[in-house]
């Protein structure tokens, strides 16, 4: 054995150009190479599209899972600006270089959208911009333009088209499942409720399988939606939208914290028994380990049920206040923040960290679940006289 000792300095530094560093670490940008990695990708291509959408300039999303294993993502929007030239090609080769402003009102940018990474992982890919009456085309192999960017003439529509092939030298596996992107789309949709998305499998039988998700209502859709108002029997030839859901009964609040624009939307209903089921996202990612905006949900019902106990003298001078712990039983809950500067913690965006959302969330939902104790007195009292 040698016993020179090992030396590092800048000879053995590696610098990695372009889109070679996700090829070479993709773990580092989509977390796995197994189906979950390969589904966000889906995800991440679509985020042109959505933000489209979320500003008014576009209606809505067609999703279609091609025959020759291939995704192709539509919209019907003006075409994205970048379209036209070189700067497409920018775009779809470097890093952040295609996202957005950052913020509420982009509630995509800095989560979705990074469809350079697509690119990257992909063995081909087309984007397909149709802008002021003109269509650009260019298409790239593992993320290398095969051509510059073509004006093919003009056409009588306008959007954004984006069609990729999975790396097969990439993904563990280049089968895409129908029912785990809809699960994925019907959560973005639900959480904005502008999104308007179909997807359509052309693979496999004759007729193709499609479906349109589209929730006016947002989360309360979603926490119906958990409590059983739509059954999953349902997603294949469906169409799932607000006529079919149930949500009478469930409580819930919008509301922006000006200072820092953190927007919240969540929902509730507790029922005589059974488990908790509460889903939490930050900037439209599921988050399902959690974070600082579910922590301030549950401090906030702590503090408005030990608000509300105490001044009708439910619990004794001496009883402690009613801890978060003790909310959970027969609670459905949905908790979506969009925060301006959202940290999440891990490449794959599990757990919202930043600090000031707990109590701007805490401070919202007990003043909100303080109103609905008073206004259903009744049903406060059950709640209390089950968790105390």
């Amino acid at each position: 054995m040698s016993q020179e000792p090992a030396t590092y300095d800048a000879s053995r530094i590696t610098v990695l150009h372009g889109l070679e560093a996700v090829r070479r670490r993709p773990g580092m940008y989509i977390g796995t190479t197994g189906e979950r990695g390969l589904h966000l990708v889906v995800t991440e291509a679509a985020g042109w599209s959505f933000d489209e959408i979320l500003h008014g300039r576009a209606s809505r999303l067609d999703v279609t899972l091609r025959r020759d294993g291939g995704v192709r993502l539509a919209d019907d929007g003006p075409g994205v600006e970048f379209g036209t030239g070189p700067s497409l090609t920018i775009a779809l080769t470097v890093l952040t270089a295609g996202r957005s402003k950052v913020g509420p009102r982009y509630p995509m940018s800095g989560v979705l959208g990074e469809v350079s990474v697509v690119n990257a992982l992909s063995s081909r890919l087309v984007a397909d911009v149709r802008r002021d009456g003109r269509r650009y085309v260019q298409e790239f192999a593992r993320g290398v333009p095969v051509a510059p960017v073509a004006d093919t003439g003009p056409t009588s529509g306008s959007g954004n088209a984006i069609t990729f092939w999975p790396d097969a030298d990439i993904f563990e596996t280049t089968e895409f499942s129908f029912e785990t992107l809809v699960e994925r789309f019907r959560e973005l949709a639900f959480v904005n409720r502008e999104l308007d998305i179909s997807l359509t499998d052309e693979r496999g039988g004759a007729e193709p399988r499609s479906v349109r998700l589209h929730f006016p209502d947002g989360v309360r859709e979603l926490l119906a939606f958990l409590d059983g108002g739509v059954d999953d029997s349902e997603i294949d030839d469906s169409e799932i939208d607000d006529s079919e859901i149930d949500d009478s009964e469930i409580a819930g609040f919008e509301e922006e914290e000006p200072e820092t624009e953190t927007t919240m939307d969540i929902a509730w209903r507790w029922h005589g028994s059974g488990p908790e089921r509460v889903q939490s996202f930050a900037n439209s990612q599921p988050t399902p380990a959690g974070g600082t905006h579910l922590l301030g949900f549950r401090d906030g019902v702590a503090a408005a049920l030990t608000a509300y106990a105490r001044e009708r003298q439910l619990l004794a001078s001496m009883d402690p206040d009613i801890g978060a712990d003790r909310i959970g039983r027969g609670l459905t809950a949905v908790v979506s923040v969009k925060v301006k500067h959202p940290q999440f913690e891990g490449c794959t965006r599990d757990v919202l960290g930043t600090a000031e959302v707990r109590g701007y969330v805490r401070q919202a939902v007990q003043h909100h679940v303080g109103l609905w104790l008073a206004a259903n007195p009744q049903q406060a009292k059950e709640i209390l006289n089950r968790i105390r």
